[in-house]
């Protein structure tokens, strides 16, 4: 079975980059992804869904070096949710996407993939701004 995970948004916040303590590079950062719709009444909604991406090694490097907060970006990885409970007792829960590709969006479109290459996205140019949901 194959299951992958791809996402647009808004970074919420800088990069933050870490080693391991065998010394691997591991780089975080947030991202926000809208989804607008028309409900039966005719008001419009709103619902922003936050995940926390972890990118590895070379791909996260190359993520602390070239994201910044609020830069659009694509993210294509795998994802797992968690949940727990707060100390005031209220249940929570997150999503955590393990990337395996990222595509800086805006400016000079970049790609990355899990191996560290980075290249110029002649894709980029395919998508509408109409499918981008916020």
């Amino acid at each position: 079975m194959y299951s992958k995970t791809v996402i647009v948004g808004h970074l919420g916040r800088d990069p933050e980059m870490r080693f391991t303590s065998s010394g691997q590079s591991v780089t975080s950062f947030s991202v926000a992804t809208n989804r607008r719709w028309t409900d039966q009444s005719g008001q419009t909604q709103e619902r922003t869904t936050w995940f926390r991406v972890t990118a590895w090694g070379k791909l996260g490097e190359l993520c602390n070096q070239y994201l910044s907060k609020g830069r659009i970006v694509l993210v294509e990885g795998d994802i797992e949710a968690s949940a727990w409970t707060s100390q005031e007792g209220e249940a929570r829960a997150s999503l955590e996407l393990t990337a395996r590709n990222v595509r800086f969006i805006g400016g000079r479109d970049m790609m990355v993939s899990s191996s560290g290459r980075m290249q110029e996205d002649s894709d980029s140019a395919s998508i509408d701004e109409e499918e981008i949901p916020f």
